[in-house]
């Protein structure tokens, strides 16, 4: 792998701008179990948007509402919907970061600040990726609150349990057709990723669409960035569908980590999560493919869960359907036991699940 210039420890949160905030943090409370943190808002004296901040886990979701029509969260909305506006990374030097990667061809979204309460100090800047995403780099080795300063304690008396999920896994973004390549060198030659494993339209296509795939990992392989385009296909891909409905490239989904899938797809399920259909036939294969696993193969198929080995071991997943009325952004839940790869066995049939839901939408 290539030196790591950034020194990325994690990702420290995942903000999504969306339609109303406060219904979406009960939304995410509810079905996914994540935990109450922090708010900002009119009370604290935000006069232009409102964010809540939920965590389950070592995952921090920021969920951002605009309050003024003319609020820069108000136009990305209008145009985008409800999806992923920033990509936090914990980084030990924010000043460092951003000069690094503006001194290698990143686009500034703002230059290095230090914001400071009680708690200490914390430091952010930030570059754009792909389409109007942003990577925010965070150093708040001396920061000791709750999130940022700004924040307050949010303590709402509904308090729905965790769902066991643990952290970020991936977070794929999707780009028009022949700029995946450009992105990808993106992450090589502005933030010192090296590419982990790529896929061309013959790994990933059914009968009517394809897509090619490019992954991106920084040196502690804690960030993987799959990047998306589609290729040619005889009926409209998953992704030309994305970028037709998100008005261009941005994050699809977030890959977030269990150690056991069984229980946290169950709950999710229970809470009214709403996932892909994947048909019996898959699992008469299925055990042929991956061999000896230590789930009973049973209770997969009733929820559904899918199962890929490579060489270093196998892993379960499964996709929720998207999560907002724009078929657009959607989660997928991962467990890996040993296994480094992103299910490349179980493309054709999620892609052929997705295709269903884009029949049923009139978009294929």
């Amino acid at each position: 792998m290539s030196k790591d210039l950034l020194s990325i420890s994690g990702t420290d949160y995942v903000e999504f701008y969306v339609g109303n905030a406060k219904q979406a943090a009960h939304y995410y409370q509810s079905a996914f179990g994540f935990q109450p943190v922090a708010y900002a808002g009119l009370e604290t004296g935000l006069k232009d948007r409102t964010s809540y901040v939920l965590k389950q886990g070592k995952i921090t979701l920021v969920l951002t509402g605009a309050l003024t029509p003319d609020s820069p969260v108000a136009k990305h909305h209008q145009l985008h919907g409800d999806g992923v506006k920033v990509i936090a990374l914990n980084v030990e030097d924010a000043k460092q970061a951003f000069e690094h990667t503006v001194a290698r061809g990143a686009k500034p979204a703002f230059e290095p600040k230090e914001e400071s309460d009680n708690n200490g100090t914390i430091t952010t800047s930030a570059i754009y990726t792909y389409g109007e995403t942003l990577h925010v780099f965070v150093d708040r080795k001396n920061y000791n609150g709750l999130f940022f300063p700004g924040f307050i304690e949010w303590k709402p008396e509904y308090h729905p349990a965790d769902t066991g999920l643990l952290f970020v896994d991936h977070i794929v973004g999707n780009v028009h057709e022949g700029e995946m390549d450009k992105v990808a060198d993106f992450y090589r030659t502005v933030m010192g990723f090296d590419q982990l494993i790529s896929f061309d339209d013959k790994d990933i296509s059914t009968e009517f669409t394809a897509l090619k795939s490019k992954v991106m990992a920084n040196e502690n392989m804690r960030i993987k960035f799959p990047i998306n385009e589609p290729a040619k296909g005889l009926k409209k891909s998953q992704i030309e569908e994305y970028l037709d409905f998100y008005i261009g490239p941005g994050p699809q989904h977030v890959a977030m980590a269990t150690d056991n899938i069984i229980a946290t797809i169950s709950d999710l399920r229970a809470r009214g999560v709403d996932f892909l259909f994947v048909p019996d036939t898959y699992y008469d294969t299925v055990e042929e493919r991956v061999g000896i696993i230590e789930e009973d193969m049973k209770t997969l198929k009733k929820l559904n869960i899918l199962i890929d080995r490579d060489d270093k071991g196998y892993l379960l997943q499964l996709f929720t359907k998207p999560v907002q009325d724009r078929p657009t952004f959607f989660f997928e839940i991962i467990q890996r036991k040993g296994a480094e790869s992103f299910g490349k066995g179980n493309f054709k049939a999620l892609f052929e699940s997705i295709e269903r839901e884009q029949e049923n939408r009139g978009t294929l």
